[in-house]
């Protein structure tokens, strides 16, 4: 028998992960030398471990910094780098694809055919071209939708295990006493605590097979909640995109937001009523010219803020979503339009106080300058975010952040929400669309 061929996939603690257990774990013919990991702090210098890599790996599959891939690739002689993460530039990648070719290893991406799993439930499944353009509030407007159709909604959320891995596999989130028992970062939570205000069980968590089979024993209809913009991990019969017109011709310019874009049946302009019209028409025509077969409709993304005359003429830090601000490089959110809403007297510049390793982030992300990042994947991140907060000179807080941060932060300023949700341009549109597939 011929040797295996080695391999490295690079990912964020997603994606790489999804494609090892669905395509390489179990195949004789492939050895996965390591992960490669970017994006999310503290994920690379571990393991996946023995339980969740399988048989063939008794040791686990090491996780490396990706800066590491062009020496690991030549002093294993690694033949494959597998591409597995995100909301990525097309530059980015193909500048990683040179290193990875001229080090001596082919260099490929696995397509939604070979990675995506297949239900015995319908499938509504809901992507993006950019992190902060409205995953979030369209699949909770989905769900409502279901529901209100007397449908049993079970979501399932893009991974994002930044703990114990072996003890992330499957996850159920129902309650709040689940994100405490999972110990979950503010990241995990801004998108399970929704759900759970909703009402919606949520399943998230590494192993995406046995994740699917338990989701299907309590659903009707199983909703991708894609993160990070990825392809879909289940094969959707309703494939639900959003474009930006806060961002003109990302829809064009990221991996894998161009192939959702391509592939997807319904696509959403959101937030037209914050956008230029002419962005709006040129969004329209960009996304009519890459997939004319779509439905394309536009929705807004009001803003409104919970108890707005507690920072009416005051001045405020306004803490906005951490990953729209980092990768998804925003330099703000709803918790600036909640403000400027709101009639604060000014908005704090929180970077000059930054603390730790919110000083870390806005070196590495100076378009987050102004606001602060909602950066909470370890109790270090969430101390430091605190001692920033208190840190900065101003009367109260605003956050744009999907959670009540009193339940992770304790800080001695009142915080007010700015709370976002989807609205149809034209009201039915979207029942329609799950109609058609639903029957």
């Amino acid at each position: 028998m011929s040797s295996p061929r080695t391999v490295v996939v690079l990912g964020a603690a997603g994606r790489d992960f999804h494609n090892v257990n669905v395509v390489f774990r179990d195949d004789p013919a492939y050895r996965v030398v390591a992960f490669t990991a970017t994006q999310i702090p503290d994920i690379d210098d571990r393991r996946y471990p023995p339980e969740l890599a399988g048989p063939l790996y008794p040791d686990g599959i090491p996780i490396v910094p990706e800066a590491d891939v062009v020496d690991l690739i030549e002093r294993d002689g690694i033949d494959l780098a597998v591409f597995a993460y995100s909301d990525v530039p097309h530059d980015r990648v193909m500048h990683l694809a040179s290193q990875c070719l001229a080090a001596g290893a082919d260099f490929t991406m696995l397509s939604g055919r070979h990675t995506m799993l297949t239900s015995t439930k319908p499938v509504v499944a809901v992507t993006a071209v950019r992190t902060g353009v409205g995953k979030s509030q369209t699949t909770r407007y989905l769900a409502k939708l279901l529901r209100d159709k007397g449908l049993r909604v079970v979501a399932v959320r893009h991974p994002m295990p930044y703990g114990d891995l072996a003890a992330q596999a499957v996850q159920r989130f129902a309650a709040y006493a689940d994100l405490d028992r999972h110990q979950c970062t503010i990241e995990e939570r801004e998108e399970y605590e929704p759900h759970i205000d909703a009402g919606c069980v949520v399943y998230a968590g590494v192993d995406y097979e046995r994740i699917l089979r338990q989701a299907e024993a309590e659903a009707d209809v199983i909703l991708w909640d894609g993160g990070n913009n990825d392809l879909p991990f289940y094969q959707p019969d309703l494939h639900v995109c959003l474009v930006d017109p806060l961002r003109p011709g990302d829809e064009r310019r990221y991996h894998p937001g161009e192939a959702n874009v391509r592939m997807a049946d319904v696509i959403i302009v959101n937030k037209c009523d914050a956008a230029r019209p002419e962005d709006i028409l040129a969004v329209e025509a960009s996304v009519r010219e890459m997939n004319p077969a779509a439905q394309i409709h536009r929705c807004d993304s009001p803003v409104t803020v919970e108890g707005a005359s507690t920072v009416e003429g005051k001045h405020v830090i306004v803490v906005e979503d951490g990953p729209t601000l980092t990768h998804g490089s925003m330099t703000f959110g709803a918790g600036v339009v909640g403000a400027s809403a709101a009639r604060v007297a000014g908005i704090v510049d929180p970077s000059p106080y930054a603390v730790g390793s919110l000083a870390t982030t806005y070196a590495k992300y100076p378009n987050a300058c102004g606001v602060l990042p909602a950066m909470g994947y370890s109790a270090e991140q969430i101390r430091d975010l605190s001692a920033t907060i208190e840190a900065t000179p101003a009367d109260a807080i605003v956050s744009g952040t999907p959670i009540d941060l009193t339940r992770v932060l304790s800080v001695s300023k009142p915080i007010v929400r700015a709370r976002y949700e989807l609205r149809e341009r034209e009201p039915g549109l979207l029942s329609a669309a799950l109609d058609a597939v639903l029957g």
